[in-house]
Formats: C-alpha cells, sequence, structure tokens
C-alpha cells in the first residue's frame, strides 16, 4: 500500500510539472534589429542570476553581450564567452530584467532570458508565465482607451492564440511581431490590461470542444471574413463572415497605387496580400477589402479596413463594449459558434 501512495504521488507531481509547463510560452524578442550587440540589467533590489554553462552568478552590474563568431563573449573581464547565456531569479523561477539594444531600443521583461549565438546575431527568448504574456499582448495589441470588456475579449483571443497556436517558430514558440503578437513589456498589476487579463485567467475560445489559435485584426471594414475567402486552409475554426457595425459606419480607408504588373499578380487572398507587402511595404495594401481601377497606366486600390479582417475586429469590438456589451458577447458576435473553456 505505501508503494501505491509514492506512486500516485510521483504521478500527481508529474502532471503538475507538465501542468506547470504547458502554460508557459517561450518568445523570440527584438528579432527586428537582428543584432549582434546587446546589455542586460537587473532591476534595483530584484534577484537576477545569470550563466554560462556549468558558471553561475549574481548579476551586480549590467552586462554587455556581443556575438563573436559562433559565441557570446561577455564584455565584463571575468567570464568567458559561451554559446548561450541565461538568467533567471536564481531559484530556476522568473525574474524582472531589461534587454537593451544600444542605441535602439531597451525593453523590460518579466521572465526567464536566454541568449544564443546565431550565424550572424544574436537570439534572444524569453520563457514566460502565459498570463504575463497576454497582459503584456493586451496592452501593446489593444486601441487606445478601449473599454474594460473589449479588453476581456482580447485577452481571450490573446490566450487562446498562445495556447493553440504554438510550432510557427523553430527554436520557440512565438515572435513579439504582428506575425504572431504584439508583445511588450508587462503592464502595472493594477493598470487596465492586467485587470482584464485576471478577469479572464485561463479562458479560452473553443469550437466543437477544442481550442484554437484566435485570428483578430485592427478593423474590418465593415464585415470580417471567413477563412476560405481569403483562400487560406480551415484547420480548427472556419471563422464565419460577421457584419461590425462600427466599421461599416466609420469605415478605416486607405489607398494606394501600385503598376500594373504587380496588379498582375494580386488575388484576393491573404497569402497575395502578404507577398505584394514582403515586396512593396505592408502600408502598400493595408486590408483584405478593397476595389481596383486603371489610372494613368497604375492600378489604384481603394480599400477600408487594417487587417486581415478576421475574427476580433478590435475597432468595432470597443464599439460594443462601448454600448454595453460584456466580453462574452463582443466573442460571441466575432467568433460565432464558439465557446469558452478553461485552459
Amino acid at each position: 500500500m505505501k508503494n501505491l501512495w509514492i506512486i500516485a504521488a510521483l504521478l500527481l507531481l508529474s502532471a503538475c510539472a507538465m501542468n506547470a509547463q504547458e502554460k508557459q510560452v517561450r518568445i523570440g524578442v527584438l528579432g527586428l534589429f537582428h543584432t549582434r550587440e546587446v546589455v542586460i540589467s537587473s532591476l534595483t533590489g530584484k534577484p537576477l542570476d545569470c550563466a554560462t554553462g556549468e558558471e553561475r552568478w549574481p548579476m551586480r552590474e549590467p552586462l554587455r553581450l556581443v556575438l563573436a563568431g559562433t559565441m557570446i563573449r561577455i564584455e565584463d573581464g571575468h567570464h568567458a564567452a559561451a554559446g548561450s547565456f541565461t538568467c533567471d531569479d536564481g531559484q530556476g523561477g522568473p525574474a524582472e530584467f531589461t534587454v537593451n539594444i544600444p542605441g535602439k531600443i531597451s525593453r523590460r521583461y518579466l521572465g526567464k532570458l536566454e541568449i544564443k549565438a546565431q550565424p550572424r546575431e544574436l537570439l534572444i527568448i524569453i520563457g514566460m508565465d502565459v498570463e504575463t504574456a497576454v497582459a503584456s499582448i493586451v496592452v501593446a495589441e489593444s486601441p487606445p482607451h478601449a473599454p474594460m470588456e473589449a479588453l476581456k475579449a482580447q485577452a481571450v483571443a490573446a490566450r487562446s492564440f498562445l495556447a493553440a497556436g504554438k510550432g510557427r517558430h523553430s527554436g520557440f514558440d512565438f515572435c513579439d511581431t504582428t506575425h504572431c503578437q504584439f508583445l511588450r513589456q508587462p503592464p502595472a498589476a493594477d493598470s487596465p490590461a492586467a485587470q482584464a487579463t485576471s478577469a479572464t485567467r485561463g479562458l479560452v475560445l473553443a469550437y466543437k470542444g477544442r481550442g484554437f489559435a484566435a485570428m483578430y485584426s485592427a478593423s474590418c471594414g465593415g464585415r470580417t471574413h471567413s477563412l476560405e475567402e481569403l483562400g487560406i486552409p480551415v484547420r480548427d475554426y472556419p471563422y464565419y463572415g460577421v457584419i461590425c457595425d462600427y466599421c461599416r459606419r466609420h469605415p478605416e480607408k486607405w489607398v494606394a497605387q501600385i503598376s500594373e504588373a504587380d496588379a498582375a499578380n494580386l488575388s484576393p487572398t491573404e497569402s497575395s496580400r502578404l507577398k505584394l507587402a514582403r515586396k512593396l511595404g505592408w502600408k502598400t495594401v493595408p486590408g483584405n477589402s478593397y476595389s481596383s481601377r486603371t489610372e494613368g497606366g497604375e492600378v489604384v486600390l481603394e480599400g477600408t479596413g487594417v487587417g486581415h479582417g478576421i475574427g476580433l475586429c478590435q475597432r468595432g469590438g470597443a464599439d460594443m463594449a462601448r454600448k454595453g456589451a460584456s466580453f462574452q458577447q463582443i466573442l460571441e458576435h466575432y467568433y460565432p459558434n464558439t465557446e469558452l473553456k478553461q485552459y
């Protein structure tokens, strides 16, 4: 009987460890800068232990790391170069620190830091709790002054994406750009974004009992798109075209001019739009709802909406919240036939 209790206890510990691991995400950050140099600093009064291989030490002063061939050189005169560099709170848990790319950007993070030497740049990865990531995404993605219920809807959508959307990158789960989701430094605990995250803690969207990586866009042009309309294969959720009253009444208009040769390769699919955007710039065709006409040897595109226009419309959701809709009603409108489940 004693052995059975021991086995049961070990199984419970294993399950808890797996559950904790599932609620962690590894996010590649600041990759757009392709940096070869970075400065890591601890926050005043916050523990930060760093390691390279077998060597571990508490950080006292900012450390400058420089890519040197296939190694990371630590420019403090005390620590040897290594292929990777990690930091945590000294107990294997999350720590607070700043990552500074000299002359470009400095950002605070809460999590476990990992830096790897790549052939041409340093790869910076933050391992963080899902809820920390959600709050950081909500504050980065939401429209200014969005009501609390809209922020809650955004939190559920962001968490759903994190829970079901892994595998978009090799070596880490997600990036901090629009390819995945914007992510900035974590907001203060009393901020609206943090409160919205806490109020919806663990909630994700599910279709036919299965969670899916929820998509959303800044504005939809008056009607959202289904995956089929944009030539995107349906995997977990088909999405549905729904009317967005706010964007119908207040369309976000745009105009672009492209050559006839480029227009010949433009079709009403998301992949075609993205391909042209990579060639001509991301603001060339900002949305999927547009008309075209030829003028002066060029093709003029006139459109409404910014983003792919799939799923939650952030402007429309904010307007629904201002009119008294709950976050559940917002999600039900933009993700029909779905339910909320605990992650």
